[in-house]
């Protein structure tokens, strides 16, 4: 009944969703068109008491046949990897930066010596399209480089400050992926919510090579976007900060320029993104 579903299973969601019941025991089997063709293999079930409702999920056979091919040919499945970390464009991100869309996918940080920093690629582009082929979607990026496959040569387009650009990419191999861990500092620091500045809900404290969040206040405007305790905030309206006036100050200056939102880019232990908050008051 639908195309291209993401149900929080992994970075290369790219389900069928079927209305044929797929019970305990369904998984791994095929799934059939009203020819008797495989389409897919049973994989999951969206339900609330664990029986099925009706609505299960397939992962397509065109997925399924890339990794058996690869299983047989070379023993393992190996991905395209360009080594960038993104996520989806919010209207509020599309806002601060000037977008005319939320399409496409938005670098929040290019890792050094991986095939998108050797070729350019930096926090801010936004990705919009790989060998000529839009990407809607942040995830549709993921999906295009990893099925590509290592040493695969792509054309990269992207945007820098409004104006586009294209980058040839080699692609390189998906290392293994490894977590980082999150600092948690004190509670000193300087409040941002004082009278004459802007209310974010944050409590701010210096840190090495940014602003550390020392603490964030229930249901304010900086917890609806996800920013906890511990993050490091590395730059505030494209410009690195490095003491908790300097946020201040580059939050005044959106709201001086009658700006909705400021944007922020957020470090999250080794994971980087960007956040678009609200730069008026209250």
């Amino acid at each position: 009944s639908a195309r291209g579903r993401d149900i929080g299973a992994g970075p290369y969601d790219d389900f069928l969703q079927i209305d044929a019941p797929v019970n305990r025991g369904n998984s791994g089997g095929p799934t059939f068109d009203v020819y008797g063709r495989v389409i897919g293999v049973n994989t999951a079930i969206y339900s609330p008491s664990g029986g099925s409702i009706g609505i299960g999920f397939a992962i397509p056979t065109t997925a399924a046949r890339n990794v058996i091919d690869a299983l047989r040919e070379h023993g393992r499945v190996e991905r395209g990897f360009i080594g960038v970390q993104i996520q989806a464009i919010t209207p509020e991100l599309a806002d601060s930066m000037q977008l005319k869309t939320n399409k496409g996918a938005l670098v929040a940080d290019a890792q050094p010596n991986t095939p998108a920093a050797k070729a350019g690629l930096r926090s801010g582009d936004v990705i919009i399209a790989v060998n000529g082929e839009p990407i809607g979607a942040a995830r549709e990026l993921s999906r295009k480089i990893a099925a590509l496959g290592p040493e695969k040569k792509v054309e990269i387009t992207y945007l820098r400050g409004g104006r586009e650009a294209k980058a040839s990419i080699t692609l390189g191999v998906l290392p293994d992926e490894s977590a980082g861990a999150r600092s948690s500092p004190g509670r000193q620091g300087e409040d941002l919510d004082r009278p004459d500045g802007p209310r974010l809900g944050l409590r701010l404290a210096p840190g090495r090579g940014g602003v550390v969040v020392a603490e964030v206040e229930p249901a304010s405007p900086a917890a609806r976007h996800g920013l906890r305790e511990g993050d490091v905030i590395v730059e505030v309206a494209g410009k690195p900060v490095s003491r908790p006036a300097d946020v201040a100050d580059a939050v005044r200056e959106a709201r001086r320029n009658d700006r909705k939102t400021v944007l922020m880019r957020v470090r999250t232990g080794d994971s980087t993104r960007f956040v678009a908050l609200p730069a008026s008051p209250g």
